[in-house]
């Protein structure tokens, strides 16, 4: 059998590091990136390659994307997991923070889904996951341009859904709550139901979950994994 490989951008850390580290679990070979040089180290651990950049970099992703084909001539998985964009006080926020929380949060997720396709299509399939936010479907005003482009991130997960399933490719999104791999005061544990922050390694399985033919019935899916957080049915 071929063996199967998953890139993850956004893999030196926190939750995409917690991905890797489950996929790898898993039995997929993996290609990372992140701005530092965690992706390398961990890349050192699990037996993996890696590529130092950053996902607004379309340059950067296009020669994660080329490590990895040349590394193993496919891609079966892909995670996409983005920094936070500028915040600020919803009108204080200025007009290039915006277009920067554009370049951040929906330019990578389409850049890789371009790159990505043609290779899945081959293939017979694949599956894309996109790291977003809670406050996707329950905009916050805490994270104004975050709630507004990861909402885009949903919208443009479900079209690309539709338009390649029929070649067995699916796209979903991974919506956490407050997740301890940032450093977060105790009222963000508070908010959650049950009354603690998410472990970065249980945000990790679920990523997997759906990345692997664990979820192969699942697609155009936002996905809350915030214990509890969101309000709306």
């Amino acid at each position: 059998m071929t063996e199967k490989t998953c890139l993850i951008i956004g893999g030196g850390s926190g939750m995409g590091a917690a991905t890797a580290r489950e996929m790898h679990a898993r039995g997929y070979k993996l290609t990372l990136m992140s701005p530092s040089e965690s992706c390398e180290t961990l890349a050192a651990e699990l037996g993996a390659v890696a590529h130092r950049g950053r996902a607004e970099t379309a340059a950067d992703t296009q020669a994660v994307f080329d490590l990895a084909m040349s590394t193993y001539g496919r891609i079966d998985a892909c995670l996409i997991h983005v920094g936070g964009p500028p915040k600020g006080d919803l009108l204080d926020i200025a007009e290039e923070d915006w277009d920067r929380a554009n370049e951040m949060v929906i330019k990578p997720v389409l850049r890789m889904a371009k790159l990505l396709t043609p290779v899945m299509e081959a293939q017979g399939g694949g599956s894309i996951v996109n790291i977003t936010t809670f406050s996707a479907f329950e905009p916050s005003l805490i994270f104004p341009t975050s709630s507004v482009y990861r909402a885009g991130v949903s919208s443009f997960t479900k079209l690309y859904s539709d338009r390649y399933g029929p070649a067995n490719i699916r796209m979903n999104c991974l919506l956490p709550g407050f997740t301890d791999s940032l450093d977060l005061p105790q009222k963000y544990a508070d908010m959650s139901a049950l009354g603690r922050l998410a472990r970065a390694e249980e945000q990790g399985k679920v990523a997997a979950f759906l990345l692997t033919d664990d979820s192969s019935y699942i697609t155009g899916q936002s996905l809350r994994v915030d214990g509890g957080v969101t309000r709306h049915m």
